[in-house]
Order: structure tokens, then sequence, then C-alpha cells
């Protein structure tokens, strides 16, 4: 038994699962506060590593692609200090922690977990039913129905459209991105059969926000919803970037950064919105 006990949180490793714990405190971000205690199986982890930082650093988890639907849900884009799957270690138990992610990784190497991503999710999702507003709506899920109910300050396509309710068996899948430099966050239902997407903030099947940084609890949703689509029917994830999106990338990241100098966004601003147009080059 391997225990990782900080006040971030406590991971516990028995050799077959992973207990994550979040931390109770102020800091504790509310999107790992609401998930709560997760059970990992060793067969849905794909690695962990310790990332060190002047601070201490991260013990960080890599769960197989397909095993979790939050994971999918967020496509990585859930940066600290909402991502669950992050403990930040403070300077005097780095040492500890490399020893918890080495214990970890021996048994993967025994286990010899596959590499190929899973055909089922191994973790069960957020439990529903569930609600989450930010920005410009509240979203409700109840397993079956997904509702949109819009706030003061929805613009007026949305206020116009009215409250939306979709049927679980009419979703085709759920997008959720989060807010950077560039743009709005937001949580996009899409419907079997639906045209081109307008943007979040005139989409009446779309939650956007421009202030909540991580958009509250709106992942939680996406991957709950996510998690009760047939997985034969989820819609399959964007293509790669063609050449002209890249060209885009590169030139919102000189933005970027001429931003970060400027002293307009701030370091963690600047790292979160950079790895963000990064992975739209993956």
């Amino acid at each position: 038994m391997a225990e990782m006990a900080v006040s971030d949180g406590v991971w516990t490793f028995n050799g077959e699962t992973l207990r994550v714990v979040p931390g109770s405190g102020r800091d504790v971000h509310e999107l790992r506060k609401t998930l709560g205690e997760l059970v990992i199986s060793i067969e849905a982890i794909a690695g962990v590593t310790f990332e060190p930082s002047r601070k201490g650093g991260h013990l960080r988890l890599r769960l197989r692609k397909g095993a979790d639907p939050l994971t999918d849900a967020v496509a990585g884009s859930l940066a600290a200090p909402a991502d669950p799957y992050r403990l930040a270690i403070p300077k005097g138990r780095t040492g500890a922690a490399e020893y918890f992610a080495d214990e970890i990784r021996d048994v993967l190497t025994v286990w010899q977990t596959p590499s190929a991503p899973s055909e089922e999710f191994l973790l069960p999702g957020p439990a529903v039913p569930i609600t989450a507003s930010a920005g410009d709506g509240t979203v409700h899920f109840d397993g079956e129905r997904v509702r949109l109910e819009w706030t003061p300050f929805a613009g007026s396509a949305k206020d116009e459209a009215g409250p939306q309710e979709f049927a679980l068996a009419d979703l085709a899948g759920v997008e959720w991105k989060p807010l950077t430099g560039m743009g709005y966050g937001s949580l996009r239902f899409r419907l079997k059969g639906e045209g081109p997407d307008k943007p979040p903030q005139k989409d009446p099947r779309c939650v956007s926000w421009g202030i909540q940084k991580f958009g509250g609890t709106t992942a939680l949703v996406a991957a709950a919803v996510l998690a009760r689509i047939p997985r034969g029917l989820a819609e399959l994830p964007p293509p790669p970037s063609t050449p002209g999106e890249t060209e885009t990338v590169l030139r919102h990241l000189a933005e970027l950064g001429e931003l970060h100098r400027s002293g307009v966004l701030t370091d963690e601003e600047f790292s979160t919105a950079k790895q963000a147009l990064l992975r739209r080059l993956e």
C-alpha cells in the first residue's frame, strides 16, 4: 500500500486500484470537490509522472484513451487546479511523490496494461442528476434529458430561442472547450443531423462563458452525458489540423506572446491558452 497525502488531496494505491480523494480546502477547485472520490483500476491507467517545479511539483496521472468519460470529454484541456488527475505536491514531499509514481509504474510494467484505447469506459463518469452554471446559461442533465436555461448574460439569439431540452437519444456527441485568450469557453451539445456550428454565444445548443476560467463544473456535465451516449453513436474526435489551421494557430501563438509580454496575460493564463492552442496541432 502506498499513499500520498497532502493538503490538495490524498492518493492511495494498493497495487490494483488508485483511490483519488480531493482535498477540502478553499484552494481546491470546485470541479474536483463536486466530482468527489474516484477509484481507478490499474487497467485504466496509461502512466504516472512527477513534474517538479519551483514550489514542489505535481503528480500527474494519464488514463488510457476511451477509459474515462471526463478525460475524453475535455480532450486534455482541463488544466490544474481543476484537473482531478493532478495532485499538487509541496516542496518537502517531492521525494515521496517520486517514490509514489515509481510504485505505480512498477505495477504497470508487471501488469503490462494495454496501450490501445479502451473499447468501453472503465470509469462510470459523474453521477446524475447534475447541474452546472457558467456565463450565459445553466445546464441540467438527469440521465435521460439535457435542459438549458439562460441567465441574464445570454445574448438575444438565445433569449429568443428560449429554454432548450434534448433527449439523450437525439444527441450525437458533446463538446467542451475551456476559456482561452482567443475565445469563449463552451459546452456544446451536438444533435444528430444538425447543421454547421454557430458562434458559442449565439448557439442555443451551447452554454458559453467569457470570465470563469474553467466554466465551473460544466466539464462534469459533459462527462456525464458522454458516459451515457452509446459508444458506437458518439461523434469521432475532430480530424488532425490542416495546413491552414496550423498557420492560424501559429499566428494566435504569436499574438498570445505579445499579450503576455505586455502584461495583459499572467504567466498561468498564457501557459493555459498556449497549451490549448498547441493541442489543436496534435
